[in-house]
């Protein structure tokens, strides 16, 4: 028995001083990353996906050579690999036949915002557009059609904004609300989506990857086809332009572009703990470039896994 008396605290104590040796203690699946054995192939292939989605095309053999180089220096690290997303995104030194890195990368989410939203309609499709109304205009200021006039103008301010939005997106005079917001309020769009009925439904499914409540789609056709004042997604609206900002500013149309940024870079849908994590920024800054450089400096887009 005294053995038994004896042994218990002889054991609690060698329990407690194996417990306070945590410095030596091993987390399992804890260890950093190692790409080392990450074949060349598999990061040249990196480097070229990286090229092609955000800035339309694949490296010319001195960039590839010179990001591979680096990328090998920094052991693929994701430091180094934000460095070559960031440097795509903004870079506006000088690039033969891109102007520089900084133009072709908001060329190249223009056009994918037209793929988007108005089936990748080009610019020159736009401007032909604008030369009919252009040509409208003049024949209904001869004959003092004054209604004519300012119903042409209208539909012109929103084709040459349109147009406008690449520009102004890339320099910081508008955001990324804007640019959906002209993507939608154009003649292109209304062809696309004829009536309220289809308008309401192809914004909510272009937008949010879904169709609206009947509550939702109700108070979206009272705005719509009477103009009549009512609260949609918190914010008051009676008029489509109206309806067009508050569809284009609310929290689910963050949300919404989470969705297509995983969609068009890794096509699939993100998670509900990836939606949620990266929303604790995005709804405030609203930094789609930094939401694209977490999801391109990935193991799981660049296939390092």
């Amino acid at each position: 028995m005294r053995l038994s008396l004896l042994f218990v605290p002889l054991l609690f104590i060698i329990m407690v001083a194996s417990s306070c040796k945590k410095g030596h203690q091993l987390v399992p699946d804890n260890d950093a990353p190692y790409y080392g054995d990450v074949h060349t192939v598999v990061v040249k292939n990196y480097i070229n996906r990286l090229y092609i989605d955000l800035i339309g095309r694949e490296p010319l053999n001195v960039e590839m050579d010179a990001d591979l180089q680096y990328l090998r220096d920094n052991e693929l690290s994701l430091d180094a690999r934000s460095a070559i997303a960031t440097r795509l995104q903004s870079d506006t030194a000088w690039i033969d036949g891109d102007s520089s890195y900084f133009i072709a990368y908001y060329h190249r989410m223009y056009d994918l915002f037209k793929v988007r939203l108005i089936e990748g309609a080009s610019n020159g499709e736009i401007n032909q557009r604008l030369g009919i109304l252009y040509n409208g205009y003049l024949v209904d200021s001869l004959n003092g059609n004054t209604l004519g006039m300012a119903e042409k103008q209208i539909r012109i301010d929103k084709y040459e904004a349109l147009l406008a939005s690449e520009f102004e997106y890339r320099d910081g005079s508008i955001g990324i609300s804007e640019v959906h917001a002209r993507m939608i309020d154009n003649g292109i769009y209304d062809f696309i989506n004829m009536n309220s009925f289809n308008f309401i439904n192809a914004t909510f499914n272009d937008l949010y990857f879904r169709y609206p409540t009947q509550h939702e789609f109700n108070i979206a056709f009272g705005i719509i086809e009477y103009n009549q004042s009512d609260v949609l997604f918190g914010k008051p609206a009676q008029t489509k332009e109206e309806y067009i900002d508050v569809v284009t500013s609310n929290r689910e149309f963050y949300e919404g572009l989470i969705i297509w940024a995983f969609n068009t870079l890794l096509q699939r849908d993100p998670g509900t703990d990836e939606v949620f994590n990266l929303m604790q920024d995005f709804y405030y800054d609203h930094d789609f470039q930094k939401l694209q450089r977490y999801i391109v400096i990935g193991d799981e887009y660049a296939n390092f896994k």
